[in-house]
């Protein structure tokens, strides 16, 4: 078969599996919360649709192929938060690979809004001196494995030893400072591993580690969902540690909503719709996660080519919960974690004034639902 033919065929098989995906969701999603299917453009179940809207004509939005980031791979594609806007404003989304990058993207005034993990988003706070975005409301928590493979050795962290097992090993993470990064060289640190001395960490995207583990090219990465489900069945490998044994009750912050501070002073009314959407986006996902893995399916398959084995992405929900409450007290750890590493500059990090919940517990008022403190 040449390899035109071959293009055409993977393209026509992503597309199907795009359309049942999404064919399968809008048959069971229930009424006044389907939206026509788009790239760019959603709606949504919110109450706020009835109001005029709004004071921006366009909101930009970045987001990961990550299960982390269930509310936009449902909401921004199907309609949903489109549609909380009223029809008035267009969504333009990006995709991104790690969260540094998209941080970047969003002090440089090219993003509005995005989902990204607690590292990246506090590493922005400080170096915009507290004055560059807003962490809005949370989105996951946990789904951040740290597997390895079969070939290097290694067993597993409650078999005891962690230093002599992973000394002078070889291990992968997103993007030096994101979220997982952090974790992986915080927990080395722990045991006495410092990259580049008696251990190594090597910073690739997520499809490439996939890669790399799969050929056996490295020992063993700190991945998010779905990846690390990814290589559980593609590569001969096995977990060595979920991120969730090493945190209180196994709740700790994966994604965050921020919005800039300049767009949410100018466009306060924008931001609150798009929390409306995203509150009742995590409502209907977690009361129906069967129907929304299939369009999360759908839309990593869009964005990626990539599709997720059914076994996979149910490995991939086993490990997390989607929740609005962005975890505040895991992110002031995570951001100590990350000056402790020489990220974070030469004092302590200063959080005060990086979350505003003020509209998330207004959302929250109106639907009858407790607030989240900050």
């Amino acid at each position: 078969m040449r390899q035109t033919t071959k293009l055409v065929v993977a393209g026509i098989i992503v597309v199907l599996v795009v359309v049942a995906g999404v064919a399968a969701y809008l048959s069971t999603k229930p009424s006044g919360q389907a939206g026509t299917p788009s790239t760019i453009t959603s709606s949504s179940t919110t109450s706020t649709t009835a109001s005029s809207c709004c004071s921006a004509s366009v909101v930009r939005i970045g987001f990961f192929a990550n299960i982390n980031h269930g509310q936009a791979l449902v909401g921004l594609f199907n309609g949903d938060f489109e549609k909380a806007l009223g029809g008035s404003v267009q969504i333009q989304t990006t995709l991104f690979t790690a969260g540094p990058t998209e941080m970047t993207a969003l002090l440089a005034g090219k993003l509005d809004m995005a989902y990204v993990g607690p590292s990246p988003a506090v590493n922005a706070f400080i170096q915009s001196n507290g004055t560059g975005l807003k962490i809005i409301a949370g989105a996951s928590s946990g789904g951040a494995l740290f597997v390895v493979t079969d070939a290097s050795g290694i067993k597993n962290a409650t078999a005891g030893q962690i230093t002599a097992q992973l000394e002078h090993k070889a291990f992968l993470a997103p993007q030096l400072g994101n979220t997982q990064d952090v974790a992986l060289r915080s927990y080395l640190l722990k045991y006495g591993l410092v990259a580049g001395t008696n251990v190594t960490v090597q910073d690739t995207s997520n499809a490439n580690i996939v890669t790399l583990l799969v050929e056996n090219k490295s020992d063993g990465a700190w991945v998010p969902q779905p990846y690390a489900s990814l290589i559980l069945s593609k590569a001969k490998a096995h977990v060595f540690l979920d991120e969730r044994s090493l945190w209180p009750g196994g709740s700790f912050s994966t994604a965050e909503l921020v919005v800039s501070s300049s767009f949410l002073s100018a466009h306060s009314d924008v931001v609150e719709r798009i929390v409306a959407a995203h509150v009742n986006e995590t409502l209907w996902i977690n009361a129906h996660l069967a129907q929304a893995a299939t369009v999360m399916n759908a839309t990593i398959a869009a964005q990626t080519g990539l599709g997720i084995s059914p076994s996979a992405m149910n490995g991939s929900l086993a490990t997390l919960s989607f929740t609005y409450d962005p975890l505040e007290t895991s992110v002031q750890q995570q951001a100590l974690n990350a000056y402790q590493l020489g990220f974070l500059g030469k004092t302590p990090p200063n959080l005060n004034g990086l979350f505003d919940l003020t509209i998330l517990n207004q959302v929250l008022n109106r639907l009858g639902l407790p607030a989240v403190s900050s």
